[in-house]
């Protein structure tokens, strides 16, 4: 008789703040025995498991869970990455093969520009996977501000970086959101500041105690930054 094999959860840990976290995320997370949290080097921690180390101090203290914490390189070296995506797939396929259920946590939603989206490609004909959705940075922004994001028949664009497409997108967008605004320069950003019938906004570290709403790009860029641009009325 074959082998049990576990389960793998994709699960969205949300844009920062430990309270937004789903019920169902909450309650996967005090059922599995093992946590897989990506991190970008090995010197650093990772930021989807600092929001839910609150949730599980106690299954921690009692060794109760195993967290297992892949490098994930921030590099656009395409070899590189793919070396360390296919590592820490092998990692987690062994923990599923042992049977146990493994939950990757992801900082917002797994199916938005997330490392989940990655070791799912290597391993959904092998295991069955679970994504369990969470609330995104754009939307968290959009709280904070205070502002709906779009209305109506208005159309919402979510691009990962300012290139060659940006122009005709900030043109035919309502509301444009700039989901990783730390990699613009401010030459591209210049692109965008010639449009004046747009209203810009940057939300650092949302949702978090040190968030802070700027109006225009922001000029520290931590790595936690979304921009918000959006179409005056007329």
């Amino acid at each position: 008789m074959n082998k049990k094999t576990g389960k793998l959860y994709g699960i969205g840990v949300g844009p920062g703040n430990t309270e937004l976290l789903t019920i169902k995320a909450n309650k996967i997370l005090n059922n599995i025995p093992v946590i897989c949290s990506p991190k970008s080097s090995a010197k650093r921690e990772s930021i989807a498991l600092s929001i839910v180390k609150p949730l599980i101090e106690n299954k921690i203290a009692k060794s109760e869970i195993e967290i297992i914490e892949p490098v994930f390189p921030m590099t656009e070296d395409n070899d590189e990455l793919e070396k360390h995506w296919k590592l820490a797939a092998d990692l987690i396929a062994k923990k599923l093969d042992g049977g146990y259920d493994v939950g990757f946590i992801t900082l917002g939603d797994p199916s938005i520009f997330s490392t989940f989206s990655y070791i799912q490609k290597k391993l959904e004909h092998r295991y069955e996977i679970e994504m369990v959705p969470g609330i995104t940075s754009f939307t968290a922004c959009a709280s904070s501000i205070g502002k709906p994001l779009v209305e109506k028949d208005e159309v919402l664009v979510i691009v990962p970086k300012i290139d060659d497409r940006f122009e005709n997108l900030l043109d035919n967008g309502n509301s444009i959101v700039l989901m990783k605004a730390s990699r613009n320069t401010r030459e591209l950003e210049e692109k965008v500041l010639k449009h004046d019938k747009e209203e810009i906004i940057s939300v650092e570290n949302a949702t978090q105690k040190d968030e802070k709403i700027i109006k225009g790009f922001s000029t520290d860029k931590p790595y936690l930054t979304t921009t918000i641009i959006k179409s005056s009325e007329k």
